[in-house]
């Protein structure tokens, strides 16, 4: 690289990046001052040296700074007041001058240093811009483009910058090929052999909230919340939502007309099917609510107290016969979703089962208050 290239390059970086000239000279100077003391490093040498580049024709120089002595003690760090006057008579004693050290080597080193310095300003500056714009981002959507993938990440274009999806963030079976587009949930921005690498989530619960935040301008403005989001990515999702206006139903404000609003969130997650579900502060009208499409007869919720002191939220929900395999789900997906969804244990039992408990109390209680009366009658 000669002083033209140097100079070009620095001044395209310059305009390309929106990094200021001076910095990225600046820093050529430094590494050009680095790279002198590496190279002499078995000669002792004066420490006090620094560089500069004519900002017009790219010359470049290197100085040395000597004290002004009226005796040279060291030859490295000192020059004699008789010869300093010669160059310039107004110095006296204790004053430093600039002296140019002749390198016949500087345009070799010069041009090293100024690769070495630039590739690294630019990945200092990329990283700085990285770290500032996505730190910020955290919990957001981000709309990508699939790069690359091996065993362990999938790499993907978010725009001004590359995210990794990690294993545990991926959806099991979801189609990640080249070039395809999806959006993704910034998880958090951490640092990796000194560069900072976005953290991206398909599977995350927050990346259902986020997309009904999109799609839905009740809940982007606040009308409808999102109360709680429990999720199995890829097949199941349920979202309770509370409407903060009467005259807004939450549900048909989330499923949009003929469901389109919640058809197209779906699609966006591979057809994973969403439970848009009324929350309720009642636990017992909710959790009746969660285990949607099931119909519920009876729930019953109550604390209960463990016998470390902590309190169990448990609910006993009973459901028509016909109801239960759909109350429970597939391998217990619904009423597990449920669970997650109102943060209280759910137990369901058919309603003949119910009645079957109900009637044995009964026959206890029954046997019990017989025996009592005959034991009554034996006293007496």
């Amino acid at each position: 690289m000669n002083k033209d290239d140097m100079l070009q390059a620095i001044h395209d970086l310059a305009k390309e990046r929106g990094i200021d000239e001076e910095v990225l000279f600046e820093a050529v100077e430094e590494a050009i001052v680095a790279a002198f003391k590496r190279e002499f490093a078995d000669q002792k040498q004066n420490e006090n040296v620094f560089a500069e580049i004519d900002r017009e024709t790219g010359e470049m120089y290197v100085y040395e700074v000597v004290e002004v002595v009226e005796e040279v003690t060291d030859p490295k760090t000192q020059i004699a007041l008789s010869e300093a006057q010669e160059i310039d008579p107004d110095l006296e004693e204790g004053d430093t001058i600039e002296m140019t050290i002749d390198v016949e080597s500087l345009g070799r080193l010069a041009a090293g240093a100024a690769k070495a310095a630039i590739s690294k300003k630019l990945r200092d500056t990329e990283n700085a811009r990285i770290e500032s714009e996505f730190s910020d981002k955290k919990g957001e959507l981000a709309y990508g483009v699939i790069q690359r993938s091996d065993d362990r990440f999938v790499f993907v274009d978010i725009g001004r910058a590359e995210a990794t999806l990690p294993k545990k963030e991926q959806v099991k079976g979801e189609d990640y090929s080249f070039n395809k587009k999806m959006k993704f949930l910034i998880l958090k921005v951490e640092t990796q052999k000194e560069r900072p690498v976005i953290i991206v989530s398909r599977s995350h619960p927050d990346l259902v909230r986020k997309l009904l935040e999109q799609e839905v301008p009740e809940i982007h403005d606040g009308v409808v919340e999102i109360v709680n989001v429990a999720r199995e990515a890829g097949s199941r999702s349920k979202v309770a939502v509370i409407s903060r206006d009467p005259d807004v139903d939450p549900l048909g404000a989330c499923v949009g007309q003929r469901g389109s609003r919640i058809s197209a969130i779906m699609d966006e997650l591979g057809q994973e099917k969403i439970d848009v579900i009324q929350y309720n502060e009642d636990p017992a009208i909710f959790i009746s609510n969660a285990l949607s499409p099931a119909k519920v007869d009876r729930v019953s919720a109550e604390l209960i107290t463990m016998g470390d002191g902590t309190q169990e939220k448990t609910a006993q929900v009973i459901v028509p016969d016909q109801q239960y395999s759909l109350a429970i789900g597939r391998a217990g997906q619904n009423v597990r979703l449920a669970a997650r969804l109102t943060g209280w244990k759910i137990d369901i039992k058919k309603t003949s089962e119910f009645q079957q408990m109900v009637s044995n109390d009964l026959v206890a209680n029954f046997m019990v208050a017989e025996d009592e009366e005959s034991d009554s009658n034996e006293q007496a």
